[in-house]
Order: structure tokens, then sequence, then C-alpha cells
């Protein structure tokens, strides 16, 4: 007598579960990874851009004006991207011309020659020198308070990162107030100035490299530790 054939049960094979939040985790930190390289590339976009404008209204004709007289062996001097390389070298070696000027007495008279040009200017007198007041206080120790200061701001319960820029008196009460310019991240040549109390800003030992540091990398590149809290009345604040 035949055995009826015995049906073995089928095993179906264990499938892995992919990690419940993988997905969510891998996108964040390639978002974490690419974020510095984004930040380094839109501080040196701007500086790339600002810095080759300058030379691209005389470059550009000179440039183009070559490429037309013989196409075939200049016409690549017509590609946007090797004026705009072009127009940036040379904005770089005139910076670097005018900084080796200015150490001469040749260069010394010019640059005052210049100056009181512009001070006969209308309107443009008063962006230079408030402009070169600006870079001088910048270079420079305060007397009496820091340079590099935090204040209130948006609101009491967050703090921005600003320079005094000088110190002024409250008309009628004497009392000390600040001018304090508060730069924005990542681009630290616009801000907001604000005039708060001398006694409502908070004191740090940065120097303006250190802050701008911070400014520019988004809070990235900071010291370990930072004062948050204003000092009480009377406690004497740290020299810069």
């Amino acid at each position: 007598m035949s055995t009826p054939p015995q049906h073995t049960p089928s095993v179906t094979p264990e499938r892995s579960t992919p990690p419940r939040h993988g997905f969510k985790k891998t996108l964040l930190t390639g978002l974490l990874t690419l974020l510095p390289i984004w930040l380094t590339w839109v501080v040196v976009k701007f500086v790339f851009v600002l810095l080759s404008d300058i030379s691209r209204p005389l470059v550009q004709p000179l440039l183009h004006n070559a490429a037309l007289a013989d196409p075939r062996a200049l016409g690549w001097l017509d590609d946007p991207w090797v004026q705009t390389a072009i127009a940036l070298v040379a904005t770089v070696l005139v910076i670097l011309l005018s900084g080796v000027m200015a150490r001469r007495v040749f260069g010394q008279r010019l640059l005052r020659w210049l100056e009181a040009l512009i001070q006969r200017i209308p309107f443009a007198n008063t962006i230079y020198g408030s402009a070169r007041q600006l870079l001088d206080i910048l270079q420079t120790k305060p007397d009496g308070t820091q340079r590099v200061v935090l204040i209130d701001f948006p609101h009491s319960q967050m703090k921005s990162v600003g320079f005094v820029t000088r110190v002024l008196r409250e008309q009628g009460t004497g009392r000390e107030l600040a001018a304090v310019y508060v730069p924005t991240t990542p681009n630290p040549t616009s801000g907001y100035l604000e005039i708060v109390p001398v006694e409502k800003i908070t004191p740090t030992d940065w120097t303006v490299d250190q802050a701008m540091s911070f400014i520019i990398s988004g809070g990235a590149v900071s010291p370990d530790s930072i004062p948050f809290a204003a000092p009480a009345l009377g406690e004497p604040r740290t020299p810069a």
C-alpha cells in the first residue's frame, strides 16, 4: 500500500525591515554635511562677485575688443567666466597696489588729495566720512566699554552680536547710551544700528576677528563659552 505524499509546510523567509528613521537620519546627515560647504560657497560667491564687479566695467570692453580683433586666437576672452576671473584678478591687484602705496609717502599724499576731493562732493563726503570713521573705530580699542558686545535683539530673550561704535549720553539725564552695529549672517556688510543703554549690553572678551568669524560662519566658529546675562549694576566690566 502506497503512503500518500506528505506536504511540507513552506517556510516564508523573513524580510528585513528597514530602519524606521533611516531616511530621515540620512537626509539630516546629508544636510549637515553640505551646510558648511554651502555657507562657504555663499560667502565666497558674494566676495567674488563684489570684487569682480568693481573692475568689470573697465575690463570687459577691453577683452571684448581684443576678442573681436583676433577671434581665432583671442575669442576665448569674450567668455563671461574669463572676463569675471580677469576682473577679479585686476581688482585684487589694485587692492594690493593700494596697500603698497598707502605705506609710501607718495601714496599717502595721493590718498589725502582724494579725500579732499571727495569732501567737496555733496552726499559722497558723508558716506566716505562715515565709512572711514567706522573702519578706524573697529581697528582701535575702545575706552570704557568693550568693542564686541551682546545686546537684547530682537527681544529680551535673545542675544545678537554687535560692535559698539560710539558711546553717547541721553539728553537731560546724562545716562550712557551705546551705538551698536548689529551685522547680519553670513553677510556682515548689512545690518542694524541700535541705541542701547550701556548697562543693558553684555560685554565680551572677543576680538573683532573672532566676532566676524562667528557671524560669517553662522555660529559654527566660536569660543567654547559665551556670556549671556548682562553684568549686575556696580559689577566691574572687564576691559577689552
